[in-house]
C-alpha cells in the first residue's frame, strides 16, 4: 500500500453521539491532530442522533455518516436503544457503529455485540490515553478498513 492509498478523497463523515463535554472536546482534539481529514458532527443524545440520521428538523442537510461513535450512557434514549434501532433499520444497518463508552462491564460489551456493534472501545480515564485511543481508532477505521459505500437506493 502506498502513501496515497491511506488517504480518502473526501473527508470522512463521523457522527459522535456523546453527552459529556469533556469527552467531546478530547475526541475533537484527537481528530484535529489526526492525519485523516474528517467532518465530526456531534449530537448529545439518542433522539438527536436519530433526527440527524433521518435528516429531520435542524438536521435536514446532514450528511450520511461513514461511521458512528456511540456512547452507551446517554440521557433519554440510551445507546443500546439507538444501536438496536440503527441495526434494525435497513437504511442505517450498513453504517458501522463503534461503541465508545466508559463502561468496561462484560454485560455491556456482550450486549453491544449482540446488538451488532462493529466494535467496542472503553474510554480511558487519562486524557492522553483517550486521545491515543481515538488516534488508533482513526488509523484503523480510515486507513485499513474498507467502509461500505453509501447506498443510493435503499
Amino acid at each position: 500500500m502506498n502513501e496515497s492509498d491511506t488517504f480518502r478523497a473526501e473527508p470522512a463523515q463521523l457522527l459522535l453521539v456523546e453527552d459529556n463535554p469533556g469527552d467531546i472536546r478530547l475526541t475533537e482534539e484527537a481528530f484535529e491532530q489526526g492525519r485523516i481529514e474528517n467532518d465530526l458532527h456531534v449530537v448529545s443524545d439518542g433522539s438527536e442522533a436519530l433526527s440527524f440520521l433521518s435528516r429531520e428538523g435542524e438536521y435536514a442537510d446532514a450528511p450520511r455518516p461513514d461511521l458512528i461513535l456511540l456512547d452507551l450512557n446517554l440521557p433519554g434514549k440510551g445507546g443500546e436503544d439507538i444501536l438496536e434501532e440503527l441495526k434494525d433499520d435497513p437504511e442505517f444497518r450498513s453504517i458501522p457503529v463503534i461503541v465508545l463508552t466508559s463502561s468496561d462491564a462484560e454485560e455491556d460489551i456482550a450486549r453491544s455485540y449482540q446488538l451488532h456493534a462493529n466494535a467496542y472501545l472503553t474510554k480511558p480515564v487519562d486524557p492522553d490515553a483517550f486521545i491515543e485511543t481515538i488516534r488508533a481508532f482513526e488509523q484503523f477505521w480510515f486507513s485499513v478498513v474498507r467502509l461500505p459505500p453509501e447506498e443510493e437506493n435503499v
